[in-house]
């Protein structure tokens, strides 16, 4: 680890997976712990303050998303001065590991979660499965979960055939169906994207008491980067341990979408192929004004050339 630098600030970028693990393991064994759980799992706890992150993370996408190789529980954890413990897969494993469960049963006994006055889980897609599955083990915890699965179970989810290569890997054993595994936590949150069929399916598995879920429509499918890049992740995350996130805040912090590039252009992608001329000019010119984009100001031209059979000399 390089010496004199707080551990949640490290950049781990340009690292090869193994050497990427190395450092986590000297940040752990500096700051807290770290400890292998299995061949595909490890966990790393650095030791700040009395409010517990639990993040579930995928190296790859760590790797992906963070230009400083960064977890993004340690972002999240360092704007709140909280401890945390990130537990990280070598690729979507949805966490279903002996080794794993084993982990969570010895932190459950060893009371490690007592020491803490406030726990929460959080992960997205696979992760964010992990994130409600696992909560379970400190009862009275706070879940944040991005776009999650219910389960994998083909006999509950055999609409969803995503995830075909997790067919023959158990849902039903322990630490299984994940909207079940939430019933002892004190509040969820499930995020999804309702214009993502399957994934709204999924979170219609969680409606149940104690789980509050939000809809941010044209965020399916990389919701984790999108919510970060448009600087409401943090903040959705601070007042979910507050318990004061509800619609009306989520919907104020979801309104930041309209300075966002990629949402705008997903959102004028939906309007060409729903075949709505007027409402796509709209936001293709909306997209010109805010954010320049050479190609979206030819297609504005085209559009305008279009409607009035004038040449546009803009």
């Amino acid at each position: 680890m390089q010496d004199g630098l707080e551990p949640y600030t490290l950049s781990l970028s340009d690292l090869s997976p193994d050497q990427w693990l190395e450092e986590m393991q000297e940040i752990g064994e500096s700051c807290g712990f770290f400890e292998p759980l299995g061949n595909r799992h490890n966990a790393a706890f650095v030791e700040k303050g009395d409010t517990l992150l639990v993040s579930f993370e995928s190296l790859p996408a760590i790797q992906a998303l963070s230009e400083a190789a960064r977890p993004v529980g340690f972002d999240l954890a360092r704007a709140n001065d909280w401890s945390c413990l990130t537990v990280i897969s070598n690729r979507d494993t949805w966490f279903r590991d002996g080794e794993v469960y084993g982990f969570f049963d010895q932190m459950t006994d060893d009371g490690f979660f007592d020491d803490f006055d406030q726990v929460i889980f959080f992960g997205a897609g696979p992760c964010g499965y992990a994130a409600c599955v696992y909560s379970v083990a400190a009862p009275g915890s706070t879940v944040v979960a991005l776009e999650p699965q219910a389960t994998l179970d083909a006999r509950i989810t055999e609409w969803d055939d995503r995830f075909t290569h997790m067919r023959r890997t158990d849902f039903s054993d322990r630490y299984g169906y994940a909207p079940d595994m939430l019933e002892a936590a004190k509040a969820a949150y499930v995020i999804y994207d309702p214009s993502d069929r399957l994934g709204a399916m999924h979170a219609a598995l969680f409606q149940r008491s104690g789980v509050t879920r939000f809809r941010a429509r044209h965020l399916g499918g990389g919701m984790q980067a999108h919510l970060t890049q448009m600087d409401v992740l943090e903040p959705l995350m601070t007042e979910a341990a507050s318990g004061t996130l509800d619609s009306f805040q989520f919907a104020r912090h979801y309104r930041k979408r309209r300075e966002h590039a990629l949402y705008c252009k997903k959102l004028f992608s939906v309007l060409e192929e729903q075949e709505r001329p007027v409402l796509a000019e709209a936001v293709c010119a909306y997209i010109v004004n805010g954010f320049g984009a050479p190609r979206y100001r030819r297609k504005l031209k085209a559009m305008r050339q279009a409607r009035t059979g004038e040449v546009d000399t803009d």
